[in-house]
């Protein structure tokens, strides 16, 4: 795991960019980097942000209600967020279900105990969710050393200091229309929390000072809309407009980039600014998968109407739509939720209803395919030469990396998965829909 060291955090840095790398001082700051971050699950897909977890992890392949269970700790309420994981702490974040009362919870990595649990917002009349698959505590944590974020899109936003538990700032004035409740989780670069709000009335990008919650900058989407009927309301409630992704932040030509994609187009903007860089303008609409990138390209899928998987150059400028799309697929098997990972020079997708395919990421063209059963929301995730895919059913499938589909494993729990699952050491972290399991061979 390497990271760009910055004051207050770390930035992950891309493959092709790590092979450059020749100070020796520079290369004892990133195994020392590594060392530290290596029992840490900062953010929802872990510490790239791409679903790998620390080189030299080992996570478990058997376990069941009976076996290899640590701890098992109920969750009250109801929430989809992924736990993050830092100094021997788990947060997570619920809701209840009629989405009035908003809370944090953190957990004792060791024993499971809670030694935190509070509430932070209120809200007298939240949107009706309209569907069974989102919550209202959806959008996962980042934590880094001393502060956890926790986010609720426009119900609030809040820091916390995870020794003291005080709560630093919160901002609860940051205004979206989820309409099916919010979705995309925050991201922290350099000295600030980066927020998306892809709502049916507005659609930004914003950034607050993550000492202080003060906004440094807002930046508006630009995809223009077309979906007002005759008395100019958005057609279908104004799903068209809605988006659930969460960006990453690369390095490309020297630079900082965020790749985002909101609803009907994928943007590349300058995270210390705000401003735009490109934008490509695509079908489908209410994405919810995290792009992953390989260096070139950005991999996404484009939402529901017509969804498809698109490869997408990521050094353009302006509307680069007709020169910067490398390919796009149209099989009826792209995901619509869980993400993408790419291992060793393959991009694997496993859709909503359990095709998992491998692809060639320079073409897109299928190495294999096979079906692994069940529904899927929950991202996979790579240690050890092994993808873990778990289902909303509780069974978790897993898949050797390689050229070949070839299953080592099968296990389920009691219930299923609408969280990512997390890593703490060599464990896993794992959320049901009802409790938080630590998972760890003995």
């Amino acid at each position: 795991m390497h990271y760009i060291l910055s004051i207050g955090g770390t930035t992950p840095l891309a493959p092709h960019i790590r092979a450059k790398l020749h100070s020796g001082l520079f290369v004892c700051l990133l195994l020392l980097t590594t060392a530290v971050h290596g029992a840490t699950w900062p953010d929802f897909r872990g510490p790239h942000g791409d679903g790998h977890a620390a080189p030299g992890t080992t996570l478990p392949t058997h376990w069941s209600e009976s076996e290899n269970v640590v701890w098992k700790t109920a969750v009250p309420n109801q929430g989809w967020s992924t736990p993050v994981v830092w100094d021997e702490q788990i947060w997570l974040t619920t809701a209840t279900e009629s989405g009035n009362d908003f809370f944090v919870i953190a957990l004792d990595g060791g024993t499971g105990d809670v030694i935190h649990q509070e509430q932070l917002f209120h809200s007298d009349n939240p949107e009706p969710l309209g569907n069974s698959v989102n919550c209202y505590a959806s959008p996962s944590p980042v934590i880094e050393a001393g502060r956890v974020y926790v986010h609720f899109g426009s119900y609030g936003t809040a820091c916390i200091d995870t020794k003291s538990k005080k709560v630093l700032w919160k901002r609860d004035d940051l205004p979206c229309q989820h309409y099916r409740g919010p979705g995309s989780s925050p991201i922290i670069f350099e000295d600030l929390l980066i927020l998306t709000f892809d709502g049916i009335d507005q659609q930004y990008v914003t950034a607050l000072d993550k000492k202080t919650g003060d906004t440094r900058w807002r930046t508006d989407r630009t995809r223009a809309w077309d979906d007002f009927d005759e008395n100019g309301q958005p057609k279908r409630g104004g799903d068209l407009r809605k988006a659930f992704s969460t960006p990453i932040i690369v390095e490309q030509d020297g630079k900082p980039l965020m790749l985002s994609v909101g609803s009907s187009a994928s943007y590349g903007y300058d995270p210390r600014t705000g401003e735009e860089q490109w934008k490509v303008e695509q079908i489908g609409f209410t994405p919810s998968t995290r792009p992953v990138w390989d260096g070139k390209r950005l991999f996404t899928a484009t939402g529901y109407g017509g969804t498809e998987l698109w490869a997408i150059q990521t050094d353009g400028t302006g509307d680069a739509t007709a020169s910067h799309v490398a390919w796009r697929r149209a099989e009826k098997d792209v995901p619509d939720t869980p993400s993408p990972i790419l291992v060793d020079g393959l991009l694997y997708v496993v859709s909503n209803r359990g095709q998992l395919t491998c692809l060639e990421p320079a073409s897109g063209d299928v190495v294999w395919a096979d079906r692994i059963g069940g529904n899927y929301i929950a991202s996979p995730l790579y240690a050890g030469g092994l993808i873990y895919f778990f289902n909303s059913q509780g069974a978790c499938h897993i898949v050797k990396a390689g050229r070949t589909f070839e299953e080592v494993a099968e296990n389920s729990l009691d219930d299923g998965l609408m969280a990512s699952p997390a890593v703490d050491g060599n464990a896993l972290v794992i959320r049901t829909k009802t409790h938080v399991y630590r998972i760890e061979a003995k």
